[in-house]
């Protein structure tokens, strides 16, 4: 075929690059955090549904889920809403961040989240905290999570998980929970979520 048939189109470097980019990641797994909260019906069993659906996930392994903190609602009046039950998940993944946020949607629909309001009652909330040490603005999936290094609620059971954390660009998981402080964050050594087998 001469190199003058119109047919064949270069493959734009972008694409080159994003294959490339997708095919690192398949080969190299990368870290993430995930924050879970729930506060509507059986929290823990929520909650434990939740992990065993990223353990189900192709392509991700939950390797330490933290201890269950019980915390006061964010953003709405005191006593108007159950209790959080929160924890935060470390996973390895080869899933790139989109597909990962996809995931923790269609786990959030399985157990029928409800979004009427903000900072309303959910039956789960599966939110991406860091991607390795990603930081990014795009507003579908900002990384890190916007809010994470200013709520003890998903600091505190980061901490317990992995003591040395880091926030990317906003300091140490250690030090921000030094700055906030742990009112209204709750530990619940009665509770305990399982690693999937």
């Amino acid at each position: 075929m001469s190199s003058s048939d119109p047919t064949v189109q270069p493959v734009p470097a972008s694409v080159v690059e994003q294959v490339d980019a997708a095919d690192v990641t398949l080969s190299n797994p990368q870290w993430a955090v995930i924050s879970l909260g729930s506060n509507l019906g059986n929290r823990l069993e929520t909650l434990q549904g939740a992990v065993d659906a990223l353990e189900d996930t192709p392509g991700l392994r939950v390797k330490a889920v933290s201890p269950v903190y019980e915390t006061e609602p964010w953003g709405v009046t005191p006593g108007s809403q159950p209790s959080y039950y929160n924890a935060v998940v470390l996973v390895k993944t080869t899933l790139p961040p989109d597909s990962l946020l996809e995931r923790g949607h269609a786990i959030e629909e399985a157990f029928e989240r409800v979004r009427d309001e903000r900072w309303g009652p959910r039956t789960i909330d599966v939110d991406i905290v860091t991607y390795q040490d990603v930081i990014s603005d795009d507003p579908r999936l900002t990384l890190p999570h916007p809010r994470a290094h200013e709520r003890a609620f998903v600091l505190a059971p980061w901490y317990d998980v992995d003591p040395e954390a880091v926030v990317p660009g906003r300091g140490r998981v250690a030090e921000l929970l030094d700055g906030l402080g742990r009112e209204g964050v709750e530990p619940r050594a009665d509770l305990e979520l399982r690693l999937p087998d």
